[in-house]
């Protein structure tokens, strides 16, 4: 198994977890440019994951693996589901990198309508429902009261971020995109303030979940999760959350599971966020701006780095598409600013 050395791995995971049965048998459950995924299961059949940095190339402050750990052992207990955290290994001697183990969830990720369309229309609406109770959740914990109070940064959240995706697009950049460049004017020059600080998870949307009978049974990939603005978090989601006669921000394939119909609209989670949360959005397409500007930055780098060979092979790879969503976001944008 690629990404695997599985007899030092095994030894490592035997001194851990009483009652681990090997020979283990390990599958690749999520892999591409994030973090890879595996589940590996032992002779009994009792399941686990293990989670690692993907392979070859990796921006240099990316893919933390005591952070992603970290994050999920203290919200243990908390309001939000996670998968247990069992272990974190941070010796690149065992497996080539750093990796953590979670317990194995089961249910189903709507990563797309192919998903959403094998569960009930009622089942949708529910789901849709306990996705923003729990983004509520998360915002209203206290991070210092979980041990995370010194995860990033609490103020300035978006001036940094803004920092951050100018510089990344600007090492990225091989084409003129002028809605980029006006985008990014536009959200330095109106820049709401910041009211208060929560947990931020920076990836919420249904792919990112496991559920199962209208309810998550665990939120997953917190590799982005920092302090600072929870209406970065709405705002992406809104953008995710598209409605069944809508257009979308990104022409590649798939399309979210809420294209499918049967969620409640972008308008109804709104205002449940509103009242759980206790937070205005009257101000929320600054935010959903900024997730689109910021996606077509990271989509910038991921083309760039398609174009000089750093991700290996193009084969079954689009350039022009890469290329294309990345004006079309940029688009989305500044549509929702002007």
């Amino acid at each position: 198994m690629e990404g695997i050395d599985e007899k030092t791995v095994t030894a490592w995971l035997a001194e851990r977890i009483d009652g681990l049965k090997p020979p283990l048998s390990f599958s690749l459950i999520a892999g591409g440019h994030s973090n890879l995924t595996y589940r590996f299961v032992d002779q009994a059949g009792a399941a686990y994951v293990l989670r690692r940095p993907p392979l070859g190339n990796v921006l240099e402050s990316a893919h933390d693996m005591g952070r992603e750990h970290r994050i999920i052992a203290a919200l243990q207990g908390s309001e939000v589901p996670v998968a247990p955290a069992l272990g974190l290994c941070t010796d690149a001697a065992v497996n080539g990198a750093p990796f953590y183990i979670m317990g194995y969830v089961e249910g189903a990720v709507p990563h797309d309508v192919t998903t959403a369309e094998s569960m009930p229309q009622a089942e949708r609406h529910r789901l849709g429902l306990d996705v923003i109770e729990v983004l509520a959740r998360l915002h209203r914990i206290d991070p210092d009261e979980v041990g995370l109070g010194d995860l990033g940064r609490k103020e300035a959240y978006l001036a940094r971020q803004l920092k951050r995706w100018n510089r990344q697009w600007e090492a990225s950049k091989t084409h003129d995109v002028p809605e980029m460049e006006e985008t990014s004017r536009i959200l330095a020059e109106t820049m709401p303030e910041q009211i208060g600080a929560a947990i931020v998870h920076g990836d919420y949307r249904l792919g990112n979940m496991i559920v199962g009978d209208g309810a998550i049974r665990a939120v997953l990939d917190w590799e982005l999760c920092t302090l600072g603005d929870p209406l970065a978090d709405v705002g992406y989601l809104l953008n995710s959350w598209v409605q069944p006669e809508e257009s979308v921000a990104d022409p590649a394939p798939p399309l979210p599971a809420t294209a499918v119909g049967g969620f409640p609209s972008r308008e109804a989670i709104s205002e449940l966020y509103e009242r759980r949360a206790g937070r205005s959005l009257s101000g929320i397409n600054y935010y959903r701006a900024f997730s689109h500007w910021r996606l077509a930055a990271i989509g910038q780098g991921v083309y760039k780095r398609y174009l000089v060979g750093a991700m290996g092979t193009q084969d079954g790879i689009n350039l022009d598409n890469h290329r294309e969503s990345v004006r079309t976001r940029a688009q989305a944008a500044l549509a929702l600013l002007v």
